[in-house]
Formats: C-alpha cells, sequence, structure tokens
C-alpha cells in the first residue's frame, strides 16, 4: 500500500464505574493480509441489533454531549443492577456496527481478494460504523451492476432474518407464520417473501397506519394489537391461515401468551375431538427482539404443546451450514432492489450519528424510521 489509510472509528466504551461513552477514534487500517481486502465504507444502517451494543442499557435521560466533528463525545449513565451482565465487555472501547456497504480500494494477493478490488460490496462481520474496513473477502457480497451502496448496506440482517423466519417454519413442521411489530422493514420483505413462496402469514401491528402501509403491498391478514376486537380477530387469522408458529419483536408483557392462546382457540375449533390436556398440535413462539423490555409474561391456558424460546439470526446460520447460507445469500442479492429493499428516513454522517437529537429518535426504535450512516459525509 503506497500510503497508510487512515480513517474515523465510531467506538462504544461502558466503564466500571458505570459511565457509557461514545467516541470517534482515528484509526490506521493495517495493509491487507493475501485473502483481505480494504473497504471505503459508504453506507450502514442503524439496526435495532446494532442498538444493544452502541448504547447497551444507557438511560438516555442522561445523556450530555461534548465536542465536535471528530471530537464529538456523549456520556450517559448506566444503571449499577445492569452492570454484572456487562462485565466481558466493561473498560473496552467496542467498535459498532453488523452490515455495510462500499467499494473495495485496496486488495489482498488471493485471487478472491483480487477479485473484488474496485467493486461495490456489501460486508457482514461488525466494526461498520467506520470510514473504512479490512475484512476477509469471504465476508464480502459483490453487488450485482447498477446497485447503489445504500441500496446493498442492508443485505444481511434483516433479509437473512426474515428468510430465516419461514426456514425455521418450515423445518419445524409448521405451514404458516405470526410475525408481531410488521410493519417495520423487516417486517415489509416478510410479507413479501410470504406473498412469493405463498406462504400463510398473520401480521399484528399496534396502529391502523401501520395496518395500511402491509395491505398496500399485499398482506392478507393484518390484525392491529390497540384493536378492542384484537384476540377475536387474531383467532380468526389463525383459523384461516393455520399458523402455529410465530416470531415476536415485541418480547416484554402478554403479546406471546395471547398469540398462544389464540392458535389454541383456532386449533380447537377445527378438532375432531376433546383433549382435557389441549390441542397436540405444539405451537412456538420465538422471541427475538425486545421493544417491550418488561417481563414476559405467560397466561398457561394453551394446553401443554407449546414453547417460548429466544430466535437469533447468527446461530440459526450457524446451524443450517454454508450451502444453505449460500444459498439464502444468493437470493437476498438477487432481489435486493425488490424483495428486500431496505427505506431509510434519515442519512447522517459519523459524526451526526453522536448528535443527541439523532440518537434520541435512533433509540426509539420506531417502526418505519430507519437511520443510515453515510461515513463519506
Amino acid at each position: 500500500m503506497s500510503d497508510a489509510i487512515t480513517g474515523l472509528q465510531l467506538r462504544s466504551l461502558i466503564s466500571k464505574s458505570g459511565e457509557l461513552e461514545l467516541s470517534l477514534a482515528k484509526v490506521t487500517i493495517p495493509e491487507p493480509g493475501p485473502d483481505q481486502v480494504v473497504v471505503k465504507v459508504e453506507a450502514t444502517p442503524i439496526n435495532p441489533s446494532d442498538l444493544g451494543l452502541l448504547l447497551g442499557p444507557a438511560d438516555l435521560s442522561t445523556a450530555k454531549a461534548s465536542g465536535s466533528g471528530a471530537s464529538a463525545k456523549v456520556t450517559a449513565r448506566v444503571p449499577a443492577s445492569a452492570l454484572p451482565f456487562l462485565s466481558a465487555r466493561l473498560d473496552q472501547a467496542m467498535p459498532v456496527g453488523n452490515e455495510a456497504a462500499g467499494t473495495v480500494v485496496e486488495a489482498g494477493s488471493s485471487d478472491a481478494a483480487q477479485a473484488l478490488k474496485g467493486k461495490t460490496v456489501s460486508m457482514v462481520g461488525g466494526a461498520m460504523y467506520a470510514q473504512y474496513r479490512l475484512i476477509n473477502a469471504r465476508d464480502c457480497q459483490p453487488l450485482p451492476a447498477g446497485t447503489t451502496a445504500a441500496e446493498g448496506a442492508s443485505w444481511f440482517v434483516n433479509p437473512l432474518t426474515a428468510l430465516g423466519m419461514t426456514e425455521t417454519m418450515k423445518r419445524e413442521g409448521h405451514k404458516a407464520l405470526v410475525h408481531t411489530a410488521a410493519a417495520s422493514n423487516l417486517g415489509q420483505m416478510l410479507v413479501r417473501i410470504c406473498l412469493e413462496d405463498g406462504i400463510g402469514m398473520v401480521n399484528i401491528v399496534r396502529s391502523p397506519a401501520q395496518a395500511k402501509i402491509l395491505h398496500d403491498i399485499g398482506a392478507r391478514h393484518v390484525v392491529d394489537s390497540t384493536s378492542a376486537a384484537f384476540k377475536d380477530e387474531l383467532t380468526q387469522a389463525l383459523v384461516e391461515t393455520g399458523a402455529t408458529i410465530a416470531f415476536d419483536a415485541i418480547g416484554g408483557g402478554r403479546l406471546a401468551s395471547d398469540i398462544l392462546t389464540c392458535m389454541e382457540i383456532a386449533l380447537n375449533k377445527t378438532a375432531k375431538e376433546y383433549s382435557r390436556y389441549g390441542s397436540t398440535t405444539h405451537k412456538q413462539v420465538y422471541i427475538y427482539g425486545s421493544l417491550n423490555t418488561a417481563p414476559v409474561e405467560l397466561v398457561r391456558n394453551y394446553g401443554m404443546a407449546w414453547g417460548v424460546g429466544g430466535w437469533l439470526l447468527t446461530p440459526f446460520l450457524q446451524k443450517i451450514g454454508r450451502p444453505d447460507q449460500a444459498r439464502l445469500r444468493e437470493r437476498v442479492v438477487n432481489s435486493l432492489k425488490t424483495t428486500f429493499a431496505s427505506h431509510y428516513t434519515k442519512v447522517i454522517s459519523l459524526t451526526e450519528a453522536l448528535d443527541l437529537a439523532n440518537i434520541f429518535a435512533y433509540a426509539k426504535r420506531a417502526t418505519g424510521e430507519k437511520f443510515l450512516i453515510d461515513p463519506t459525509r
């Protein structure tokens, strides 16, 4: 490499004394090894899965900003009760950002690395809120000609999560699924996948405006949890689709329990005989988000054939292995502008990511509001 490349990288540190500090570090990028490339990052999304590392459990009402530009810094208090759960990250300035896209500006000597030089690629692997990223060529996905970095930036987390849900449904023997907070970017992708693949789907949203978003893209079964008739409408949608597996982004409260209850009622409507142990059909809710951080309340009135568990993309991908991962990745890249298109409400620079007004906005995780960082700005 002729001149060493340096660039800014956003870092998150939580101290043993209980303080979150967000800052920008100036880092020098090492020369790429044989199988590595250096990517100039041009677009990287702020996903809910990024916020866990970026902000942790900090109390944002205590947030303070200082400095400006590359010297900008944000601090906030972290409750003492949360610190025991964070011991592995305390006093470490950690880079943030799961996925991104940009242009390969340097490449190692291997054929795989050289083949990417000058190309626009998507990549996954952390530390993406940065101006440059050194990464293994195999963790890059070349984008089809005519695809911008912004169009390719959200190629991994949401699309593969949505596909992972339908794959999990099939592998576990279910024929239709339920999704909550369903008007999100991910939820809209899932609607389009289910329409393409002929999968029955029940969408649970939290407002009439969100219901309209999904109806407008062709969703057939949309129920509003704020409706007075929510449980009756959910049960009817479950009867019509036969859905017995749900993916829940809300987490806290009684929604998971309500879904299981309505599944049980729906199954009993078509049962041939009564069983005092409830339906023998297994009903499953996977919690994959925590928009509500309250405890999960289970009111057990849905027999004995049920499960509630956690679901996360990375362990799912490890379980299915490389060939199936490649099949899913290929489908995403071929449909980036259609099925897997993401929409952003605001594009900000790395320094603007440390602006308090922006932090308060993206920390809300509001449905339909997605931020994109462009580190070249």
